[in-house]
């Protein structure tokens, strides 16, 4: 019996170590465990955000979408946040946002349809934190849908993303 004890206090002892999460000298989330995302999912209808490794959900996100959410993003202005598979290509951390990975939005198909539609398809659409300077409460910016077309998240959740999300990422937008 003592030495099932002797094992459980040490089991327990780990327990803090091995599922605590770390920030980096700047404030950033920096998890320590070694999750790494092969695929982002966005059911735009339940506004979730979902990152899988090996088919299993390692994180679910809230998240807010273009103002005009519901259907495919076809031009620019339209406000919408596109529909389909696209790759996570890079991160910048320069822009009116804080953090973003950018959407390989448009891709060829995109193009094709804008071009036969005789308009311009738009771009620039990421997954971003919350706009430079804002001061409210994150919860509250996530309420409702106020992007021009890309997918917010807090800027605590978008440090979380990017621990977890590769450039090179597929990510399937769906309604």
């Amino acid at each position: 019996m003592r030495k099932n004890s002797t094992l459980s206090v040490t089991l327990l002892s780990l327990l803090p170590t091995l599922f605590s999460a770390a920030t980096s000298a700047d404030g950033r989330f920096a998890p320590v465990a070694a999750l790494k995302a092969d695929l982002v999912q966005v059911d735009k209808s339940k506004r979730r955000m979902y990152l899988l490794e090996q088919g299993r959900v390692i994180r679910e996100f809230r998240i807010a979408l273009g103002k005009s959410p519901k259907g495919h993003k076809v031009q620019e202005g339209d406000q919408r946040t596109p529909e389909g598979r696209y790759y996570l290509d890079y991160v910048s951390e320069q822009s009116g946002f804080y953090r973003s990975m950018n959407i390989s939005y448009p891709n060829q198909q995109d193009l094709r349809r804008a071009e036969s539609m005789g308009v311009n398809p738009g771009g620039a659409i990421k997954i971003h934190g919350l706009k430079q300077g804002f001061d409210g409460r994150p919860e509250y910016i996530q309420s409702f849908d106020w992007t021009n077309g890309c997918i917010a998240l807090t800027n605590r959740e978008m440090d979380e993303f990017l621990s977890l999300v590769d450039s090179g990422t597929p990510i399937d937008i769906e309604w």
